[in-house]
């Protein structure tokens, strides 16, 4: 199915949530009585979809939308959207979050950082005069997330790689793909990436999921290999490290997760997961060569697909503010993301 038929609805449950200001759960610290500030006054941008990084890939996926499909059928109508845009992307609120990130540096590192780099570059793509504007106002905050990544790589000696926010190997890839690092960062990213992850092998695929697991920490380590290695030693490094999927053994990041409430905010991070998973699946198929291996990721990628996207539109909260995001990451893998 493809994201145009998804298009409109998916903006207006983006549009909604960026404005949203409550129910809010914020990551500052509070360090005495006569700091409670409410969420708009720290976060002038992204104050919206009940927590920061989802209002970062919430306000990516509009832009997304607008670029795609704006002002065509499938998407009718898109003043409204562009105009929430040029409130919140503009220098003085933008600035105020780059002033955030630089007083508060390990805030939503790295997954919320990503997202920030994904949105300037959506931008930048979307281009025009409105597009040029918004990129131009987040550009002094996406340096920001650049020189705080270039200072805590050097630190980060092990990978976090379970399945939640803090996984590094999902947000450096999501970081690569944006083209905003600076030249001297991005080869640091890449070479952090292979340090970390260039002689695994025997991924423990079989403690998969876990039970709130949005990402699977063995998909996302090898769609963040899949862009730093050539893509002649993909292959094998994919053999070495999931040796199940060459030999037709089970191999639990293929199986459709069972989610048993989709209400439950913690739990419901499985919906996500059959996404994500969709995503990286797609991506890791398309860059294999045909054969079994490819086919069997192809159709793991399609019932992935199947069984999370009827989730994204249910009318609830809990998973109204961030799940069209990694459907649309799903429905169109690979493409310049």
């Amino acid at each position: 199915m493809p994201l145009s038929t998804h298009a409109a609805p998916f903006a207006r449950l983006a549009l909604a949530n960026i404005t949203r200001e409550y129910p809010n759960f914020p990551a500052h610290l509070i360090t005495s009585a006569d700091e409670r500030v409410e969420p708009r006054t720290l976060h002038p941008v992204f104050y919206g979809a009940y927590d920061w990084h989802s209002s970062a890939h919430m306000h990516w996926l509009l832009v997304r939308l607008l670029r795609r499909y704006g002002d065509t059928p499938a998407l009718p109508g898109t003043a409204a959207a562009v105009d929430v845009l040029d409130r919140h992307l503009t220098p003085g609120n933008l600035a105020v979050e780059a002033a955030y990130l630089r007083d508060h540096p390990s805030f939503e590192r790295p997954y919320g950082w990503a997202w920030l780099l994904a949105l300037t570059a959506e931008c930048r793509a979307y281009g025009g005069a409105a597009g040029a504007r918004w990129a131009e106002a987040l550009a002094p905050a996406a340096a920001t997330v650049d020189r705080l990544l270039a200072g805590w790589l050097p630190k980060a000696t092990y990978p976090v790689r379970h399945g939640n926010h803090p996984n590094s190997a999902f947000a450096l890839g999501l970081a690569l793909d944006s083209g905003e690092l600076s030249a001297t960062t991005e080869r640091a990213v890449r070479e952090r990436l292979l340090a970390w992850f260039a002689d695994d092998h025997d991924a423990p695929a079989h403690w998969e999921p876990s039970g709130q697991d949005f990402l699977s920490p063995a998909l996302t380590e090898a769609d963040a290999m899949r862009r730093v290695l050539p893509r002649e030693e993909f292959a094998p490094w994919l053999d070495r490290f999931l040796p199940a999927l060459r030999t037709g053994a089970p191999c639990p990041p293929l199986d459709v997760p069972v989610v048993s409430d989709h209400a439950d905010p913690q739990i419901g991070h499985l919906l996500g997961l059959t996404l994500s998973r969709a995503a990286a699946l797609r991506s890791l198929a398309d860059a294999l060569p045909g054969g079994p291996v490819r086919d069997r990721l192809g159709a793991a990628a399609d019932a992935h697909l199947a069984a999370g996207l009827p989730a994204v539109e249910r009318g609830d909260f809990t998973t109204d503010h961030w799940l069209a995001t990694f459907a649309t990451l799903a429905l169109e893998p690979g493409t310049d993301r």
